[in-house]
């Protein structure tokens, strides 16, 4: 029978350490690579195709969520991270374990043999890692991850300076460029921080500070002028709304 073939993605050498010694007498697996942050996370699934993936959450450059979001093929996933507020999330949707750290032996065996169970019967997973993806680390979230082609890029969310719905995907205009992602405008409007945004229109969210001015446009139609750029649709209620948050 085949190896399981796995990859540890854990910012602290001592966490990857702890599982490489765990397992080193668990003759169905194979650590085939480890990884410090999320970029070399990705680039390692990408190169080596592991079934499984030891993952922590809270690390550098790129959480655990925002990596599984980026790839476009996920494997099996054990979640390991001192943060337990997801576990419940994670269960909801099937994962296949949610160690909470310090874990034992024990425990993290007992969980290998979960993902065994699963990977052996071919069982798919990529839709519930997409709705556990989508849950953000925080209530408010301080950056957005978007993939163009094989380039990452992370934006802070005080760069957005509007965000366009576009059907399934968001148009994200920063005070760089632009970037298209596939999310929702509910998703923007729940987990923005409301001191600086706004949903003004059901195909628009404007930064506050980007706002220059505010005109009528045509019967019960009005127009956000934003710094350098153009007016933004925004309807009777966004009007109203911005008109008292921003004092004009």
């Amino acid at each position: 029978m085949d190896k399981i073939r796995a990859i540890i993605i854990e910012d602290e050498e001592l966490g990857r350490k702890l599982i490489q010694n765990y397992l080193k007498d668990v003759p169905e697996i194979e650590i085939v690579a480890e990884c410090e942050n999320g970029f070399e996370g990705i680039k390692s699934i990408q190169e080596l195709k592991p079934d499984l993936i030891f993952l922590d959450i809270q690390m550098p450059k790129l959480n655990g969520f925002e990596m599984l979001e980026i790839l476009e093929e996920k494997p099996e996933v054990i979640f390991t991270t001192a943060y337990n507020q997801y576990a419940i999330n994670a269960f909801e949707i099937n994962a296949i374990d949610y160690l909470m750290k310090p874990f034992s032996k024990e425990r993290l065996i007992e969980a290998l043999h979960k993902a065994e169970k699963r990977i052996r019967s071919n069982e798919p997973q990529d839709k519930n890692i997409q709705k556990l993806v989508q849950q953000p680390l925080n209530e408010i979230i301080e950056r957005i991850v978007v993939k163009s082609n094989t380039k990452i890029s992370v934006i802070p969310v005080e760069k957005i300076r509007y965000i366009e719905a576009q059907d399934d995907y968001v148009m994200i205009y920063t005070t760089e460029g632009k970037h298209l992602k596939q999310s929702t405008m509910k998703y923007f409007e729940q987990h923005l921080d409301p001191k600086h945004f706004m949903r003004v229109h059901r195909s628009y969210i404007i930064r506050f500070d980007q706002v220059v001015q505010l005109e009528p446009y045509g019967k019960d139609s009005y127009v956000a002028k934003l710094k350098d750029g153009p007016g933004i649709p925004i309807s009777k209620s966004g009007f109203k709304n911005l008109k008292e948050i921003l004092n004009f």
